[in-house]
């Protein structure tokens, strides 16, 4: 809730500037989300891809997103990697949990249920009954549900969501991002920017903790509902085998993320590249904390206007 109460009241203070596109602040910003996501990107891939297996399954999603770049096509591209998984890789079961949930199976089928449910019914609703807080409801339920790994692979389906759409521009998108990473608390939480900006409620902040509580709902039902089933799935080699391929997947899908629209829409000279790469180094090396690296981006904005 803190982050979320702060990246409203950002999106007050963008929606006072009329053209934040010229600001010079905001193309520094823009430019650190290049070394956030790099950074994310390598982390993820030291961890989910530590054989020549999973890392080709990454390579390939990379790939595959990079060519058909389209937010519904990540959902094949996860599946494929599950049944990459299923076929090629072969993890160790021995460590795994044998604790019984008190939750009742029955209850987590219902949860479950509910959860396809909205995500199949809603865009259809959305779409017949053509009311705005519907569709705003629908596009975050949805960006909420088909993400994997959480984090920054929301990023591209966000992005499919509210700004080809029209309801917040690229350069507004960018700029939320960018102070999402100056903010403690889940990534998730640029959706409450993202309804603030949208205006899909008067008053503004509204509309804000309905986008949030739309793209956190497909978590809790999904976790509340897998709970009763928990202790099998994490004794069956089959699912965690599934899992790794899903994981390696996602890391592909944070590389094509950093493409575009994070690469696209932020490095358009070699003087953006070079601030990209001191801001890289302050993050990766020096190991300075993401919302300081935001902030000397946002000075290093100014600096690029002057030179």
């Amino acid at each position: 809730m803190p982050s979320a109460i702060a990246l409203i009241l950002f999106a007050y203070g963008v929606s006072t500037v009329e053209d934040v596109s010229d600001a010079p602040w905001l193309a520094g910003v823009k430019i650190a989300v290049v070394p956030v996501v790099a950074v994310a990107a390598l982390s993820m891939a030291k961890t989910l891809c530590p054989d020549r297996t999973t890392a080709t399954i990454a390579i390939a999603a990379t790939a595959a997103m990079l060519l058909v770049p389209d937010a519904a096509w990540q959902f094949a591209v996860i599946a494929a990697g599950a049944i990459a998984g299923l076929a090629v890789i072969k993890t160790d079961t021995s460590g795994a949990e044998t604790q019984k949930s008190s939750s009742s199976r029955s209850f987590g089928g219902v949860l479950i249920g509910i959860f396809f449910v909205l995500l199949i019914g809603l865009p259809i609703l959305s779409e017949s009954l053509d009311e705005f807080e519907l569709e705003v409801f629908s596009g975050f339920y949805t960006s909420g549900s088909l993400v994997f790994g959480g984090g920054h692979v929301v990023l591209p389906l966000l992005e499919a969501e509210v700004v080809e759409s029209g309801w917040v521009s690229a350069d507004s998108f960018i700029a939320g991002y960018g102070a999402a990473q100056a903010i403690p608390g889940p990534l998730f939480t640029f959706s409450s920017y993202l309804g603030t900006d949208s205006g899909v409620f008067t008053p503004l902040w509204l509309g804000g903790l309905f986008a949030l509580g739309a793209i956190f709902l497909p978590s809790f039902l999904l976790i509340w509902g897998a709970l009763p089933f928990w202790t099998q799935l994490r004794s069956s080699q089959r699912f965690r085998n599934a899992l790794a391929g899903v994981n390696a997947a996602v890391v592909g899908l944070l590389v094509s993320a950093l493409y575009t629209p994070v690469w696209t829409s932020s490095i358009k000279a070699a003087e953006d590249l070079a601030l990209a790469a001191v801001l890289y180094a302050l993050l990766a090396v020096w190991k300075l904390p993401a919302w300081l690296v935001v902030v000397i981006a946002a000075g290093g904005g100014y600096v690029l206007e002057w030179l």
